[in-house]
C-alpha cells in the first residue's frame, strides 16, 4: 500500500503534510468509541443491566485494559515493519468489528473481550499510529503539527460524552456501539485508505516541504535532534527514556482513574450525569486552544521543563477536585484539567522523537504507549475498591496526588540526552 516515489494522492496549494495531519486528527477522533471518556457513560448501564458492582466492573476493565497495554508493544514493531498507512487501515476495521462485538455482551468474558478490543485498537493503536507518522512529516513545525491533530481528540472528547448520552437514551446502549462501527468503516477507513502516504520522500517531498538544511546553517539545538535517530535498545541505555516512561504512565493512570468514575464522583457530590458529561466537554473545549500554545512552546523551550509545569498543574487540578461540591467548583475543576489536559497532549507526544529521532520511533513510541495504557489500566480499579469500601473518592484522589508529585520532579531531571555521549 506504500508509495514510493509516487504523487500526493490529491495536488494542494500547500505541503501535503498538513492533509496528513487532517487524517491523522481524524484517527485521533476515531479513537473516542475505546477512550475512557467514552466508555465512562455506558458503565452505570452496565452496572444496572447486569447487575453487577462497580468494583467488578472497574477490575473487568482494568484487566483488560492492562493486557491490551501489554499487546500494544507488538503493535509499534509492526508499524515500523509495515508502516502507517497499512496499519491505519487494518486497525481502522478491527475497531469496527471490536464495537459490533460490544453492541452483543452478555456476560463478563464478551465484556472483557470488548474492553480488551477497543483499548487496543481504539485507545492505543488508533492514537500510536497519527503520533508516529506526523512526526515523520514534520521537523521544525512538529509541535504545531502536532497541535493541529490534537484538535481531533479534544473534538472527540468533547462530543461523545454528550453524545453518547443522547444516543443510549435514544437507541440503547447496544444500538450506539453499533452506530460508531457503521461511522468507522464508511468514513475513517475509505480516507486512510486514500489520503494517507507513511513519509515525505514516498510522495518526492522532505519534512516540512522545505529544503534539507544546508551544512552551516543556523539550526533550533531542540530540534536538530531528530536527524539522530536511535534505536530502542540505545534510548533504554539512557536516564531520561525511563524517567520519561515513568511520566508518560501518570496522566494515564491519573485521567482515566478520574474519568471512569467522573459520573460516580459527582453524584456523591449531588450532582448530575449531565453535570459530569458537561466537565468533561468542557475539559475538551476548554483543551483546544490550549494545545496551539504547549505546541509553539515546545519547538522554542526545552520539553521537559513544560512537561514539569504540566505535572504541577495535575497536582493543582487534583486539589480543587477534592474541595468540588457544587456546580461552580465543577466547572473551575473542568476549566484548569483543560489547560492540563491541552499541555500534556502535545508534550507527551513530541518529547520521544525530539528525544530520540524519527527512523526507530514506532518501537519506541509503542514501547511508550504500552506504559500509558498499562497506567490507565491501574487506574479505575483502585477507585472502584476505595469506593466499595469506603463509600466515597477522598483519601484515593489524596493518594494520587504523590503520582504528579514524583513526575514533575522526574521531568526536572530528564534533559534531552546527547547522542555523542553514548556513542563515543
Amino acid at each position: 500500500m506504500g508509495i514510493k516515489n509516487g504523487k500526493a494522492p490529491v495536488q494542494t496549494p500547500f505541503y501535503y503534510g498538513w492533509v496528513i495531519v487532517a487524517i491523522a486528527g481524524l484517527s485521533v477522533f476515531f479513537s473516542g468509541p475505546g477512550q475512557t471518556y467514552s466508555v465512562s457513560i455506558f458503565i452505570d448501564y452496565y452496572i444496572e443491566d447486569f447487575g453487577y458492582s462497580r468494583s467488578l466492573v472497574s477490575g473487568i476493565y482494568s484487566g483488560a485494559t492492562l493486557m491490551a497495554g501489554i499487546t500494544l508493544f507488538m503493535m509499534g514493531r509492526l508499524i515500523d515493519r509495515f508502516g502507517q498507512r497499512k496499519m491505519m487501515v487494518v486497525v481502522g476495521v478491527f475497531l469496527a468489528l471490536a464495537l459490533f462485538w460490544n453492541a452483543f455482551l452478555l456476560g463478563p468474558i464478551m465484556m472483557f473481550l470488548g474492553f480488551f478490543m477497543i483499548r487496543l485498537f481504539g485507545q492505543g493503536s488508533m492514537t500510536l499510529i497519527p503520533n508516529t507518522l506526523v512526526p515523520q512529516w514534520f521537523i521544525r513545525k512538529r509541535g504545531r503539527a502536532l497541535s493541529v491533530m490534537a484538535v481531533g481528540g479534544f473534538a472527540s472528547s468533547a462530543l461523545l460524552p454528550p453524545l453518547n448520552t443522547w444516543l443510549i437514551e435514544a437507541f440503547g446502549w447496544r444500538m450506539t456501539w453499533g452506530i460508531w462501527g457503521v461511522g468507522l468503516l464508511v468514513i475513517f477507513v475509505p480516507l486512510a485508505v486514500f489520503f494517507i502516504r507513511n513519509q515525505p520522500k514516498d510522495i518526492g517531498e522532505v519534512p516540512d516541504g522545505i529544503p534539507k538544511p544546508v551544512k552551516g546553517q543556523m539550526k533550533n539545538p531542540h530540534i536538530e535532534v531528530n536527524e539522530k535517530s536511535w534505536t530502542l535498545k540505545e534510548a533504554m541505555a539512557t536516564k531520561a527514556f525511563w524517567f520519561i516512561l515513568f511520566c508518560v504512565s501518570v496522566p494515564a493512570l491519573v485521567n482515566t482513574a478520574i474519568t471512569f468514575h467522573i459520573v460516580s464522583i459527582m453524584d456523591l457530590r449531588g450532582l448530575d450525569t449531565g453535570v459530569a458529561a458537561m466537565v468533561l466537554t468542557l475539559m475538551a473545549v476548554i483543551g483546544f486552544p490550549v494545545t496551539f500554545v504547549s505546541g509553539y512552546l515546545v519547538d522554542r523551550f526545552q520539553v521537559h521543563y513544560i512537561l514539569a509545569i504540566t505535572f504541577f498543574g495535575h497536582i493543582f487540578t487534583l486539589v480543587i477536585l477534592l474541595f468540588t461540591s457544587t456546580w461552580w467548583l465543577a466547572v473551575t475543576f473542568g476549566i484548569f484539567w483543560g489547560f492540563v489536559n491541552g499541555f500534556e497532549r502535545i508534550v507527551l507526544n513530541i518529547v520521544w522523537p525530539n528525544y530520540f529521532g524519527r527512523e526507530h520511533l514506532g518501537s519506541i513510541k509503542g514501547l511508550a504507549q504500552t506504559v500509558m495504557v498499562v497506567g490507565s489500566a491501574l487506574g479505575p480499579l483502585p477507585f472502584g475498591i476505595f469506593y466499595d469500601w469506603l463509600g466515597g473518592y477522598q483519601e484515593v484522589i489524596l493518594l494520587t496526588i504523590l503520582f504528579p508529585v514524583t513526575a514533575g520532579i522526574l521531568a526536572l531531571l530528564s534533559p534531552q540526552p546527547e547522542y555523542e555521549d553514548y556513542h563515543a
